[in-house]
């Protein structure tokens, strides 16, 4: 990896976490926990498309490792990463069969694998089968979640790759 690809690397991880403590600071609108828009997956989803797998888990790594630490949230480090790693491998494989043009689809699959892997990450802790009785609100805001988040992608990359970024 040449330099220029790493400070762009390290660009758009510090955007995600700026992007992800600012939307900390915005109050949960909905009474059930781990529902939230989650705008740094913009950044997500793009590098996805612009850039080697395993980048892209160097960047998702970083960001969930450096949003745990600032948020003072470590136990969320857990569920953030099972929910990121099953939405990566799901994403990773998506866009074999899922182009730049349709890439908010890749997004909404990602969005419901990340959720699946949070609920399982927290039944696993928990040991709670009644857990699963959120899942179904979890999907629905997911979905939601994941097309705003792929639409918003969709939109910037054709922006950035006209900037040559």
């Amino acid at each position: 990896m040449d330099v220029k690809r790493l400070a762009r690397l390290g660009v758009l991880t510090a955007v995600a976490l700026i992007i992800f403590i600012v939307e900390l600071q915005i109050p949960n609108p909905f009474p059930i926990p781990g529902i939230k828009l989650g705008l740094a997956n913009i950044i997500t989803v793009y590098a996805v498309y612009r850039f080697r797998p395993v980048e892209v888990c160097m960047l998702v790594g970083v960001r969930i490792f450096l949003g745990a630490v600032f948020s003072g949230n470590m136990m969320a480090l857990l569920y953030s990463a099972c929910g990121s790693l099953l939405c990566l491998l799901g994403m990773l494989l998506l866009k074999r069969v899922i182009d730049e043009k349709h890439l908010w689809l890749a997004s909404v699959f990602g969005a419901l694998l990340h959720n699946t892997g949070q609920m399982a990450a927290a039944l696993l802790v928990m040991q709670t089968p009644s857990l699963l009785l959120y899942y179904p609100f979890l999907v629905v805001s997911g979905c939601l979640a994941g097309l705003f988040t792929g639409l918003c992608a969709q939109l910037i990359l054709p922006r950035l790759k006209k900037a040559g970024f």
